[in-house]
């Protein structure tokens, strides 16, 4: 799925960003360190309100899950259709020509079916909730392949730019995809249909970082609503879309703590009329 390289750079954009903290211990003259004084026992109140925002992580992170295995499920009756037809067509007609066809579309549809297995088993298998050296441009890869067809459907034009030898970042690569694919949702859902979507994964010009670059060609965000978009429970969405994702305020939000997590940054800029752009930095291994 490839579309031409040239995308509108917003211009005149409204920006936010956000990055997880990173703080040194407290140093005094001389560089020795400085105890800091013990933390005071948390209150009832604030012991709830922790509990509350564990709660709230977990039901993010299985509300991501759910996502996930819903695309999957998706994608896999569609796949699974191909094949009862073409399996159909090769029954009905005994000619080598059109049982040659059928058995060439059953034969791309079952390899396709593998590589969706494939990306569900790395979210079980292959990849750990621990911060890791991870492959980034693997994690594009398979999510693209559970948003194939959703992206066919709108005649999303997506362009891939991963640039040779990029370095690995220290991820889980679970909670990236989680990203990922939420960022990627609500491209699809901004452009509409017929625009153009690109995925960018870079080293960063200092070196340090790996950076990710989700950027649509939609309707954009209007600068008064961007400082609120990481905030928990709001949506510029009156609800789900047409394929029942969307509309619950909660991906943005979790896309930002998971990032604060891993000690990067994530930064969106964007122009009404031209496309949203998310940049997403994360320490390289």
């Amino acid at each position: 799925m490839n579309a031409p390289n040239a995308m509108p750079t917003p211009a005149a954009t409204a920006s936010r960003s956000t990055s997880g903290t990173n703080d040194s211990p407290a140093t005094l003259a001389g560089g020795a360190p400085c105890n800091a004084p013990s933390a005071a026992p948390l209150s009832d109140e604030q012991q709830y309100i922790q509990h509350l925002k564990a709660h709230l992580r977990q039901s993010q992170s299985m509300a991501a899950l759910g996502e996930l295995t819903s695309t999957a499920t998706h994608e896999f009756n569609n796949v699974l259709m191909t094949i009862i037809n073409y399996a159909r067509l090769g029954i009905r007609n005994r000619d080598d020509e059109s049982r040659d066809k059928a058995l060439g579309k059953i034969l791309d549809a079952a390899e396709r079916a593998s590589k969706i297995t494939g990306t569900i088993l790395a979210q079980a298998r292959n990849r750990s909730e621990s911060f890791e050296p991870t492959d980034l441009g693997a994690i594009i890869l398979d999510t693209l392949v559970l948003l194939e067809r959703e992206m066919n459907k709108y005649r999303v034009s997506v362009t891939t730019e991963i640039q040779p030898g990029v370095a690995k970042a220290i991820a889980s690569g679970n909670q990236i995809q989680r990203v990922l694919l939420n960022l990627l949702i609500n491209a699809r859902q901004a452009i509409g249909e017929g625009g153009e979507l690109l995925i960018r994964l870079a080293n960063s010009d200092d070196n340090q970082s790996v950076e990710l670059v989700v950027r649509d060609s939609g309707a954009g965000i209007p600068a008064a609503t961007l400082p609120q978009i990481f905030d928990p429970f709001f949506s510029t969405k009156n609800g789900p879309d047409e394929s029942g994702k969307g509309g619950t305020g909660l991906g943005l939000a979790a896309c930002k703590e998971i990032v604060d997590a891993h000690r990067g940054k994530i930064r969106v800029e964007s122009t009404v009329g031209v496309g949203t752009a998310f940049t997403i930095r994360l320490p390289r291994a």
